[in-house]
């Protein structure tokens, strides 16, 4: 499950009563919990191939959630990774947007999506994305509090949108995972393979190393990358969560290459009692101490890679498992719960 659903899974779990508004879904692929709820979707639902091809649609979701009707509402939730900030609520609702992120397709990443774009969508983007931009900005105002899911997007939200936020971390069901005497000597990635993570990193880095790396996940990457992998990296695509435990419990440590908005892979390693070596920038800057839980690498290039692998086989000597799972904790539901319905009090 994203770390999105996480959220809203753990919303409806503080509000069961709560009616979930959304432009697009397709409940084969959502958590039973998410399915139970009492779903309404916009016009952008019911047109044709909008649960696969959602992405085409994007310059008609702030019309589709501008359409929804809040007004019985005195309490309104979005959760922010697109537009869904530009809902619409009377004037005495109080609107909290949990971000996520700001669309970063219309923002920092814009160019990196242009690029990787295909002809038609390089051409139509430019003057699309301005004036999705534009309502961007100006929907922000709609919201009475903002909530980031780290330091890192709550620094985004004050550039893009010029508004202060509250960081609450997202939920991680830390109590799932725990560590295990039978260690293996194989370091673990975990993620979708898509040019942002930076799976290639990672094979670049232990091709070069030699050490035993495990690789769990699936995208477009995964052939190219295959091809490009040494004897010592083994690629499973996926995982169901019992193995996957088994995984974060008996790895030497996670690898985490991407520059994440939050990031829940380092938390569940961390409550498995196992460090992460992260990219150290993004949301690992709040989920990962250095020196304790981990082991930061400052350039998103393969020799950095190197240089925090090599660090680690001297960190392990040290580390304590313990202390991983005691600062995994701080990112528990119960937390998370706590934090959300202070806010909302407060509010």
């Amino acid at each position: 499950m994203r770390g999105g659903e996480r959220v809203v899974e753990r919303l409806l779990h503080l509000f069961p009563n709560a009616d979930l508004f959304t432009n697009v879904y397709a409940p084969d692929s959502m958590s039973p919990s998410l399915r139970k709820a009492p779903i309404k979707a916009g016009f952008v639902n019911r047109l044709p191939f909008a649960r696969r091809l959602y992405q085409y649609y994007l310059p008609l979701m702030p019309i589709a959630l501008e359409g929804l009707d809040l007004s019985e509402y005195d309490l309104v939730i979005s959760s922010e990774a697109g537009p869904a900030k530009g809902v619409i609520t009377r004037p005495d609702a109080f609107h909290l947007c949990y971000c996520h992120s700001p669309m970063r397709y219309l923002w920092d990443q814009y160019h990196q999506y242009r690029t990787e774009a295909s002809l038609p969508a390089k051409l139509a983007m430019p003057l699309m994305y301005h004036r999705l931009r534009q309502w961007d900005v100006t929907s922000s105002a709609r919201v009475d509090q903002f909530v980031a899911n780290s330091h890192f997007i709550q620094q985004r939200i004050r550039k893009v949108w010029r508004r202060e936020s509250e960081v609450i971390h997202p939920p991680v069901e830390t109590s799932l995972f725990g560590p295990t005497n039978d260690l293996s000597d194989n370091y673990l990635w975990v993620g979708q393979m898509v040019p942002y993570k930076r799976p290639d990193l990672a094979v670049e880095a232990f091709n070069a190393l030699g050490l035993p790396l495990t690789m769990v996940g699936t995208g477009g990457m995964l052939k190219n990358l295959r091809a490009m992998a040494r004897p010592n990296i083994t690629f499973i695509e996926r995982l169901d969560f019992a193995s996957l435990k088994s995984a974060y419990a008996r790895s030497k440590a996670l690898i985490m290459t991407a520059e994440e908005d939050f990031g829940i892979t380092p938390v569940e390693a961390m409550a498995s009692g196992r460090p992460v070596i992260a990219f150290g920038r993004g949301g690992a800057k709040d989920s990962v101490v250095p020196g304790e839980t981990g082991v930061f690498f400052d350039r998103q290039n393969s020799d950095a890679l190197i240089d925090a692998v090599e660090r680690t086989e001297v960190f392990l000597d040290q580390f304590d498992p313990q202390t991983a799972i005691a600062h995994a904790r701080r990112f528990a539901p119960e937390e998370f719960d706590r934090k959300i319905m202070k806010l909302l009090d407060a509010g």
